[in-house]
């Protein structure tokens, strides 16, 4: 494990090799990846043209990266004191300034990636990426820690919504939905590491309620975000988008009862609820503005 020393240079034994390996690490590729994925796809089926869906994929993409190794690196100290294994930083494989750097450049990056996409689409982009950085570097540790998961993943396909020849404006339906899929994201993301992190003084939004509570709320916002999805756009709901409600809304209620005595089960179904509210957005792709 590192030291709180070594946080800043990186294990001097260190190869360039696992550095760059745990760089990649530090920058929580899993949601980068899936993120980034996300996007691209809305972007595809909303209509962009192809050099267009790479910009926006470009930028979407940096603007994760800086946002995770901005997390790592802003995090090196607290996760080596509470000896949080399989974190680059606490194994040493990297240290905090490489971090820093890179989270740096990536936000350089972002910027005129995201602005390329259109003055409006680039600002709210940009707003969003603002607000996930006010997240790791203050607002995680307040009862505000939801807000800048709402304000993030509400810009995301409004950002895909204004890069559309003509730069329209986004659906209300879509950014409604977004806002509610960042904060069922953020109880989702908060949820396994609440008792360390209560243990460790943070007291987000998350940790406020507890993880009894917070595992119960957790499909809540997820469901909202499928109800929006299907009754949002105009016109009445195709007999599809009903049957995705009446099945979210179902396996939330089993996850609930369930969850009470297997947490597994409720998080596992508020997964599900996610991944339909995902195929919805994709499906509703060209209606998004």
């Amino acid at each position: 494990m590192g030291t709180p020393e070594q946080s800043t240079t990186g294990a001097p034994e260190t190869s360039w090799a696992a550095r760059v390996a745990g760089l990649a690490g530090a920058c929580h590729p899993g949601p980068v990846v899936a993120v980034t994925a996300l996007m691209a796809a809305l972007a595809v089926t909303a209509g962009q043209g192809a050099a267009r869906c790479v910009l926006t994929a470009a930028a979407v993409l940096t603007g994760q990266l800086s946002v995770g190794w901005c997390n790592d690196a802003f995090d090196a100290r607290r996760d080596i004191v509470a000896g949080r294994r399989g974190k680059p930083v606490v194994d040493g494989t990297v240290g905090v300034t490489e971090v820093w750097v890179a989270a740096y450049a990536a936000l350089a990056l972002c910027v005129p990636l995201s602005l390329a996409c259109g003055l409006w689409a680039g600002a709210v982009h940009l707003a969003g990426v603002a607000a996930a950085w006010a997240y790791d570097l203050r607002l995680k540790a307040t009862a505000w820690s939801w807000a800048p998961y709402a304000v993030g993943f509400a810009g995301l396909p409004a950002f895909v919504a204004l890069g559309l020849p003509g730069q329209p404006w986004p659906a209300w339906w879509v950014v409604t939905a977004g806002a509610l899929l960042g904060v069922g994201a953020h109880l989702g993301d908060a949820l396994p590491d609440i008792r360390g992190d209560l243990a460790m003084g943070v007291r987000g939004w998350p940790q406020r309620l507890g993880p009894d509570r917070a595992l119960l709320l957790l499909p809540v916002p997820l469901v909202a975000a499928s109800a929006v999805l299907v009754l949002g756009p105009a016109g009445p709901p195709g007999s599809w988008g009903v049957a995705a409600l009446v099945v979210t809304a179902l396996i939330a209620v089993a996850g609930t009862v369930l969850g009470r005595r297997w947490e597994r089960l409720a998080f596992a179904a508020a997964v599900a609820v996610a991944v339909v509210d995902v195929t919805l957005l994709l499906v509703s792709g060209t209606g998004i503005a």
